[in-house]
């Protein structure tokens, strides 16, 4: 059976990246100063403190709306941090929103799923149009959760393509994993909230992962994608912190799969 240190060790990014520790406060700085330039309007989705998203408009009508859902091993981060990373779809005349959620130990993975949905929804009687979901990490386990079955929002047949980007897929082995003394997963629920485990439906994916993540986070891509029976991406070069850069990037390949 494998450890609590093995699982650790397994997920763990910082501490495998150079400069690891480094990442949050250049997201950080990256994002005001994007805010700055960019000042966007913010909505509340339900009464939680959290509950709330950010959506920014591109100039003109927008082609549509692109949701971005932040990782952070659901107990991390919020909106505010990624703000950057709306550059490229805005580029491009979509409009870009970010929620927050509320996280662990305050709340279960199972009740973030819920606020996702929701908050997808605000962003649906925001803005007319298509959708499409991205998410990282935590956030890619959750824009995952939107193609399954037991879910039935009334949005959804507005959405063209969900891209789960080094997404968490099977969330067994994060039972033993110290981060469970937050999340509080038990067996029923881990396999409740897993994607890779859940019946799907029709809904256009791409998965994508860095080429140079930890070799649990491709493991858990290659998982995803074999449910899904979809395309995925192994990012060259790419790790788990820099690998959503290119979202900022109008013309790069992830984005080029997010909107194509």
């Amino acid at each position: 059976m494998t450890s609590r240190a093995e699982i650790d060790e397994a997920y763990a990014n910082a501490s495998h990246i150079p400069g690891g520790m480094e990442y949050p406060a250049r997201w950080a700085a990256a994002a005001a100063a994007f805010r700055e330039d960019h000042p966007p309007q913010e909505i509340a989705y339900g009464d939680g403190a959290r509950q709330r998203l950010d959506l920014f408009r591109p100039e003109g009508p927008a082609r549509g709306t692109v949701v971005f859902v932040h990782g952070g091993f659901w107990r991390a981060f919020d909106k505010s941090a990624w703000s950057h990373l709306a550059a490229g779809a805005l580029a491009h005349g979509w409009a870009v929103a970010m929620p927050s959620y509320t996280l662990a130990p305050e709340a279960r993975i199972s009740s973030m799923t819920r606020e996702i949905e929701a908050a997808i929804g605000a962003v649906a009687g925001a803005v007319p149009g298509k959708l499409r979901l991205a998410g990282h990490s935590a956030g890619g386990h959750l824009v995952a959760r939107m193609a399954c079955a037991d879910l039935a929002p009334g949005w959804r047949d507005r959405v063209e393509r969900i891209v789960p980007i080094s997404p968490l897929a099977d969330l067994r082995p994060l039972i033993v994993a110290t981060m469970n003394d937050d999340l509080r997963l038990d067996m029923a629920e881990a396999e409740a909230e897993s994607p890779a485990l859940r019946d799907q439906v029709d809904l256009p994916m791409t998965v994508w992962v860095g080429a140079a993540e930890r070799p649990a986070f491709i493991e858990q891509a290659w998982l995803l994608a074999g449910r899904r029976n979809c395309p995925l991406v192994e990012a060259p070069g790419r790790h788990h912190f820099d690998v959503i850069e290119e979202l900022a990037e109008p013309d790069s390949p992830l984005m080029t799969a997010l909107l194509s």
